[in-house]
C-alpha cells in the first residue's frame, strides 16, 4: 500500500502529532508498506531527517506568532507534486488544519481516500488563548473532518465530542506506546539523588509549558513537605511557571532514553492539561510503572483507572491535585499497587498493535470507496 503521510508537525518537533506521524511512518514501513511524509520545514538549523523511516518532503514554514516552537506550512506546490509522485492509495491527514487542509483539498483532486487523525482540541485552544472562539472552532474541525472518508479520535471523548458537533464516520484508533523504552527497570537511583538530594519523593511532569496545560495548578504540590517536583519540557509558559512553580526543577527538554530513565525514576506523575485528546505522556508513565494524577477530562478517561493505576481529580483544580498528590505520597503500598496496575494495563498497547488497528482502517476505507465506485 503506498500512503503519503500529511502532518501538521514531524520530527525534530517534539509533541504528540509529530511523534505519531513518526511511528506511523515506522509501521507502515515494517509492513511493507510504502509511506511518504509530508510536513513543514523545521526551524533553521534543526537536525536533517536522518531518522526518518521513509522519504519526507519539507513544505517551506513559518512559526506561529507567540509560539515560535509550532510552525505553520506556507502556500506551496511540493503537496500536490508530492501527491502526484507518489500515487498514495490513501492519504492520511495527522491533526489536519494548515496543511493538512490543503492535503484534503489536493486528494480529492486526485479521487484518493483519505483518513483524518483528530488529535488537537482547537475548540480548548480558542478558549484558552483568545478567550472565546470555541463555536468557530468545532466550525473549522466540522469543516475539515467532514470532507474525509473517515475520523479516527484517540480516544472515546474525543470521539463524542467530534460526534455531538457534527463529524461524520467517526472511529476510534488510540495510540500505541514503546514498552520496551518506557519501563521501570529504567529507574535509576543515582539520577534519583541528584534531583531529590535529601531523599524526597519526586513528583514529576512531563510536557509542553504552555498555557493550555495549565501547569500552575501544580504550585500547590510545591509546598508538601517531603516532595520535589521536577518538570521536563519548554514553551511559552517557562518564564512564568519558574516563578509560579518556586523550588521545581526545570530539566528542559527531554527526549529518548533519557527520558525513560526520568520517568522510570519518579515516584508519581501528574498532568494538569484539561484539553487533552489522548495524553501520551501518561501513557508513558503507565508504561514505566509510575502512578498518576490526571484531570478526569478527555484522554486520560480511557487511561487511567480512577483507584487502581492512579487518581483522577475534577479539571483545573489547583486544591484536588495537591490533595491527591499527598494522598499517594502518603502511602507507599498505594503508589506501588497502582504502578505496577499502571504497567499492566498498557503492556499490550504497542505501536505495532495499533499500527495493526490503523491499517485495517485504512482497508476498510478503500474497501468502502471500492464498493462506493462500483454501484
Amino acid at each position: 500500500m503506498r500512503v503519503v503521510i500529511v502532518t501538521e508537525s514531524f520530527p525534530p518537533d517534539v509533541n504528540g502529532v509529530a511523534h505519531c506521524a513518526l511511528q506511523t511512518a515506522r509501521h507502515l514501513v515494517d509492513r511493507g508498506h510504502h509511506p511518504l511524509v509530508v510536513a513543514p520545514a523545521p526551524a533553521p538549523g534543526s537536525r536533517p531527517d536522518t531518522d526518518a523511516p521513509c522519504p519526507v518532503v519539507r513544505i517551506p514554514s513559518l512559526p506561529l506568532p507567540g509560539y515560535p516552537q509550532v510552525r505553520v506550512a506556507l502556500p506551496s506546490r511540493r503537496l500536490a507534486a508530492a501527491l502526484v509522485s507518489h500515487r498514495p492509495d490513501v492519504v492520511h491527514l495527522a491533526s489536519p488544519f494548515v496543511l493538512g487542509v490543503r492535503g484534503m483539498a489536493a486528494a480529492a483532486r486526485l479521487g484518493t481516500p483519505a483518513v483524518a487523525v483528530y488529535q488537537t482540541d482547537l475548540a480548548g485552544y480558542a478558549r484558552t488563548y483568545m478567550g472565546a472562539g470555541e463555536a468557530a472552532a468545532w466550525r473549522r474541525i466540522r469543516s475539515v473532518h467532514a470532507a474525509a472518508d473517515r475520523t479516527l479520535a484517540p480516544s472515546s471523548a474525543a470521539q463524542a465530542d467530534l460526534e455531538v458537533h457534527g463529524v461524520p464516520r467517526v472511529r476510534l484508533w488510540p495510540r500505541g506506546v514503546d514498552t520496551a523504552r518506557f519501563r521501570p527497570e529504567h529507574r535509576d537511583e543515582a539520577l534519583r539523588r541528584e534531583l531529590a538530594p535529601n531523599g524526597e519523593l519526586i513528583v514529576g511532569y512531563v510536557g509542553r509549558l504552555a498555557p493550555e496545560k495549565h501547569v500552575e495548578l501544580l504550585s500547590g504540590v510545591c509546598g508538601l513537605p517531603g516532595l520535589r517536583l521536577v518538570v521536563v519540557g519548554d514553551g511559552p509558559s517557562q518564564a512564568h511557571l519558574t516563578e509560579a512553580l518556586p523550588g521545581a526543577t526545570f530539566l528542559g527538554r527531554r527526549t529518548g532514553d533519557e527520558l525513560a530513565r526520568i520517568f522510570a525514576s519518579l515516584d508519581l506523575f501528574v498532568h494538569t492539561g484539561p484539553f487533552e485528546t489522548f495524553c501520551q505522556t501518561v501513557q508513558e508513565a503507565m508504561a514505566s510503572g509510575v502512578p498518576v494524577v490526571a484531570p478526569a477530562a478527555g484522554g486520560p478517561l480511557d487511561l487511567v483507572a480512577h483507584g487502581r493505576t492512579g487518581l483522577l481529580v475534577p479539571p483545573c483544580d489547583a486544591t484536588a491535585v495537591q490533595e491527591a498528590v499527598r494522598a499517594l505520597a502518603a502511602d507507599p503500598a498505594r503508589r506501588a499497587a497502582y504502578g505496577a496496575a499502571a504497567r499492566a494495563m498498557v503492556e499490550g498497547r504497542t505501536w505495532a498493535a495499533v499500527g495493526d488497528q490503523l491499517i485495517a482502517h485504512y482497508d476498510d476505507v478503500l474497501a468502502t470507496r471500492k464498493t462506493a465506485v462500483a454501484a
